[in-house]
């Protein structure tokens, strides 16, 4: 039996992989010049950077992470996280709450003093559930938390109201931090937060995309590169995929695409469907990459809450992340701005961009525009999910409607889900082990 992958991505690649490793027969259908989708990096004048954002390797699923070190075998580094949160112009320990003895004193009073306020009225009944992200990020750290960082630092990075997004996602994704530990941080006891990614690996070389390639290896003559889905027909039980040129007949189909790129393959598609595939909100990503001649600050990213700072919400170090990241005696900067598609972010130039990223890294005294010999920008349309307050039906429409057409719906924005490189693996392991070779 053939089955055909839509999409190369991670989870697309992760995903033939493991049917070919069973004995199926695979074929993976992909757009672009190359596989990778957002795992994809790129190498200029000795740096490395990743092209959809900054990834690292972590998990707390024991089988994901070990399957992605074995991918990496020999090309890897181990590093400890250090990352901070840039606040009133000083580095803060992230997460957050477990950085509290950094802030200027009044507002670690404030933080401490409306949590613990908080704490209390919740464990009396006297505070309603929330109801929303906003009311769940008040319920869930207090007044000072929330508004001296997580309500500012969310709203810079998914370009959306709190109080319009949903609270379904938030637990295991936004740990509730142990009282214990928000006091001592307080009080300058050293707490960690987030432990599972307190050591995380990267390729040593090329970029989270040799992660993308290891695991593409077997199956390098079942890629076909350059194939845009242009619509998706079942006919006499086969399914018959074509690029507008090309036809790909294959007894099972599965999606790896935006699920918006599905729906507008498929032939009369109800109304309903469309209009809540349409309603699905993300975010798209600009990516800027600065190689300077120097070092940079010891720090894995570094998160951006001050809408005074620029568009950047994050920052990462990749030559923190490698030693072969960047030349010798250079380190490396990865800023990266969420934006709604079509919005003013979307119309501005690289050079603009650029120009805005480096004024703000020198606000931060990160570097000297004197010391940067390599810049480019990088842009992807899909980044992150947004999870409004329709989401849950509206992905409900979309998912029975591609189930009921035989389609399964694997990865981040196929399946319209938050997933991080891990959790896209752990759902391309179960769909294989509910899959019986053919």
């Amino acid at each position: 039996m053939t089955i055909a992958i839509l999409g190369g991505g991670l989870s697309g690649l992760a995903l033939a992989r493991l049917l070919h490793d069973k004995g199926d027969d695979v074929i993976v259908l992909e757009a672009g010049p190359a596989c990778g989708g957002l795992c994809r990096s790129k190498t200029e004048q000795g740096f490395t950077f990743d092209i959809g954002g900054s990834h690292i390797i972590f998990s707390r699923d024991v089988e994901v992470l070990l399957f992605m070190r074995r991918m990496i075998e020999g090309n890897e580094q181990r590093n400890n996280r250090n990352t901070k949160i840039f606040y009133k112009g000083q580095y803060v320990k992230y997460p957050f709450e477990n950085g509290l003895s950094d802030l200027p004193q009044m507002d670690r009073f404030f933080c401490i003093n409306e949590f613990v306020k908080t704490h209390v009225a919740v464990e009396k009944g006297e505070l309603p559930a929330p109801k929303n992200f906003r009311e769940w990020i008040y319920y869930t750290f207090g007044k000072g938390i929330a508004e001296c960082y997580m309500i500012p630092y969310n709203e810079k990075i998914w370009k959306f109201p709190t109080d319009l997004m949903s609270l379904h996602w938030v637990d295991g994704r936004i740990p509730r931090p142990p009282v214990e530990d928000v006091i001592k941080s307080a009080i300058g006891i050293p707490t960690e937060g987030y432990t599972h990614q307190s050591v995380f690996s990267y390729p040593l070389d090329g970029g989270i995309e040799a992660l993308a390639s290891a695991i593409a290896q077997p199956i390098k003559d079942r890629i076909r590169t350059g194939f845009c889905v242009t619509s998706v027909r079942k006919r006499d039980g086969l399914f018959e995929i074509s690029n507008g040129s090309e036809v790909i007949v294959a007894e099972q189909c599965i999606s790896a695409i935006p699920v918006q790129h599905l729906i507008a393959a498929l032939d009369n598609v109800p109304t309903r469907v469309k209009e809540a595939c349409n309603a699905l909100r993300y975010n798209a990503i600009v990516c800027v990459n600065i190689g300077i001649k120097g070092t940079v600050p010891d720090i894995s990213w570094l998160y951006i809450p001050e809408i005074a700072l620029g568009m950047t919400n994050r920052i990462s170090f990749p030559s923190n992340y490698s030693a072969h990241a960047a030349p010798e005696g250079c380190g490396s900067v990865l800023a990266e701005i969420t934006h709604q598609p079509g919005d003013d972010v979307s119309h501005m130039d690289d050079a603009a961009l650029i120009d805005q990223v480096i004024t703000s890294l020198e606000a931060m005294q990160i570097l000297s525009r004197e010391q940067v010999i390599c810049s480019s920008v990088e842009r992807q349309p899909y980044a992150y999910v947004v999870y409004d307050l329709d989401y849950q039906k509206n992905i409900a429409i979309v998912k029975d409607y591609c189930t009921a057409a035989g389609i399964p719906l694997i990865g981040r924005f196929s399946q319209f889900e938050y997933l991080n490189m891990d959790g896209c693996l752990r759902s391309v392991m179960d769909f294989v082990a509910r899959h019986p070779a053919s």
